[in-house]
């Protein structure tokens, strides 16, 4: 009896150890971008998952789940059961958001703890931007203007927190600007926020604000027609794009702020999957059509493998948590 109980817990042990390491991919792979079609997480997706197709041999399908501003879909992933199977394009917002419920007191739908990265895909800047006949040529005549036109002047965005909103807030504080409550002596701009990026756009080219800050994706046209002037970006050195336009930090202002793309999974996922989901990224981005995908998005590929993503997202969301502190509680 003995000698069969013993057999029949090793066949247990051995089945269960066979499981775990199943073959990977053995059935279609779902990416959650949690914004609607056409915005950066659904750009980004796509030619990826095209690219993951031919080197896993299995369908790559993208799910839009868009809803409170990523959160519907972010949680979604978050919590769906980390087999490989359930990932998420997710945007720097998905570190913002969390934070901002904390902000509020409310339960947060999911923790970035909840996820893990396997690669990033692309990181952009942001540009600082005003209509091409505006008074200021640099960001130094705008800021002394700022200062001497206190709550004259208005700024926009594509909503609270969001990643054109982020980055202008960094922008006021390290510029000695400030937002105007009431309780405040410091010079302030007047934020007019909106519902997205094309929102925010008509808002600067109408007229309705003055500055803004937005990815180079939706304002390259807008500067090659001469409607519209960059004073500044928030990355480092030289955008290829934009060569003329200086990095905030070369001109004083300690910012740097980055609009990202990565894939990331439910933490949890089995060691043997999130192996061949790198190796596939890794593979993927050196595919010429995920390349002139995002070439002609003007979002050049900034690939980083698992650990290097891993270990940069958790210092830029440290940076964006005390970030959102210093914004504080916006209705």
């Amino acid at each position: 009896m003995r000698t069969l109980m013993a057999l029949a817990l090793s066949f247990v042990v051995w089945t269960g150890a066979a499981s775990a390491q199943e073959p990977y991919p053995v059935r279609p792979i779902s990416i959650v971008a949690a914004f609607p079609p056409g915005g950066l997480a659904d750009l980004t997706a796509r030619p990826l998952a095209i690219a993951l197709e031919k080197l896993l041999k299995q369908p790559v399908v993208v799910v839009n789940k868009p809803g409170a501003a990523g959160a519907v879909g972010n949680q979604y992933v978050a919590t769906s059961k980390p087999d490989g199977y359930t990932l998420l394009m997710a945007l720097v917002s998905v570190s913002v958001l969390p934070e901002v419920d904390k902000l509020f007191a409310r339960t947060p739908n999911y923790t970035i703890d909840q996820l893990v990265g396997i690669a990033r895909l692309n990181a952009e800047p942001g540009v600082i931007t005003v209509l091409a006949d505006a008074p200021w040529r640099t960001l130094k005549d705008f800021v002394e203007d700022a200062k001497k036109r206190s709550g004259q002047i208005t700024f926009t965005s594509s909503g609270l927190y969001g990643a054109s909103h982020i980055p202008f807030e960094m922008f006021l504080h390290a510029a000695g600007l400030g937002s105007c409550a009431p309780a405040t002596r410091t010079p302030c701009l007047k934020h007019l926020p909106t519902t997205g990026g094309g929102p925010m756009m008509n808002a600067l080219l109408g007229g309705h604000a003055q500055i803004v800050s937005s990815v180079p994706t939706l304002v390259a046209s807008h500067v090659k027609a001469g409607k519209i002037r960059l004073l500044g970006h928030t990355g480092t050195g030289r955008l290829p794009a934009f060569p003329d336009v200086p990095a905030l930090k070369d001109l004083g202002y300690d910012v740097e702020y980055y609009a990202w793309a990565g894939l990331v999974a439910p933490r949890g996922i089995p060691a043997h999957a999130m192996k061949t989901l790198r190796d596939a990224v890794r593979q993927a981005v050196q595919d010429p059509d995920l390349k002139n995908a995002m070439a002609k998005l003007q979002t050049p590929i900034s690939y980083q493998d698992a650990d290097e993503f891993s270990a940069w997202w958790k210092r830029d969301a440290d940076t964006l948590a005390g970030v959102v502190k210093k914004i504080g509680k916006v209705n």
